[in-house]
């Protein structure tokens, strides 16, 4: 469980580094190398969020409801932090 918290918490960094930084950089200064530094790293994080969380659902028995929030909690800004404080803790 602490190996997926930390996944869940580096994949929600990077999405908010991506969304944040990387891509206004990217339409403001028409530079897109900070989405190419952060768009690897990030979507090797998401799949292993992902991975994680259907490998925990049947350790920890959640129903489909629970998985489909985690899951959801992937793809929201700052859903990855209530998703630790909500399941994962």
């Amino acid at each position: 469980m602490k190996a997926f918290r930390i996944i869940a918490f580096l994949e929600g960094v990077s999405y908010l580094l991506l969304l944040g930084i990387a891509v206004p950089i990217k339409y403001i200064n028409a530079d897109p190398s900070y989405v190419k530094l952060l768009g690897m790293p990030h979507g090797i994080l998401f799949i292993a969020y992902v991975a994680l969380a259907f490998t925990f659902q049947r350790r920890r028995t959640w129903d489909i409801r629970q998985l489909s929030v985690v899951l959801l909690c992937s793809i929201l800004p700052f859903g990855t932090f209530y998703a630790d404080k909500k399941f994962l803790r």
